[in-house]
């Protein structure tokens, strides 16, 4: 069994809409988030069931809760613990091609074109297009590693010609 502790004075409610609203944690919530992972992490190593009890101090409550959302939790305290703000959002989330394209870092009407192009799937309800947030983040991915592999392709050339020095 793990006992869980009140971690956070405030929750702070997400609104996937508005990405840009997500807050740093702050210099209190960094610490207990650093004490709690310490202490969650640890645990972890030791639970052998895949539903482990947990128990909610403040009132007793004991609950049954899957071993890979208490690692989920352990990623979040982590990330939280370094000052990162963390949102959670279910992969299959249809998100607007205006969220799709603050994700992406490009304008609306360039992310329609990817979309129009095939090079991003979509569904379109009525005259609105609907993008998985999954399938964005794939997106992202691909031109992520495409760009790490232009930028080594012309540092070889650099090299080549005598331009960059190894």
């Amino acid at each position: 069994m793990i006992r869980i502790f009140r971690m956070f004075a405030t929750t702070k409610q997400i609104n996937m809409n508005n990405i840009e609203n997500i807050e740093r944690p702050s210099k209190e919530e960094q610490k207990a988030a650093m004490v709690s992972y310490d202490a969650l992490a640890a645990a972890l190593d030791q639970i052998q069931s895949e539903y482990p009890e947990i128990e909610i101090e403040e009132n007793n409550e004991r609950i049954k809760i899957p071993l890979k959302a208490l690692q989920l939790l352990a990623k979040i305290l982590k990330e939280t613990s370094q000052g990162k703000p963390v949102s959670i959002v279910p992969i299959a989330t249809e998100i607007t091609t205006q969220a799709a394209a603050e994700l992406i870092g490009c304008s609306r009407p360039h992310l329609v074109k990817l979309l129009e192009n095939g090079e991003i799937n979509f569904t379109k309800i009525g005259k609105h297009r609907r993008i998985k947030y999954q399938d964005v983040i794939d997106y992202k991915r691909k031109m992520k590693a495409e760009q790490r592999r232009l930028l080594i392709e012309i540092m070889k050339t650099d090299e080549e010609a005598g331009l960059y020095d190894s």
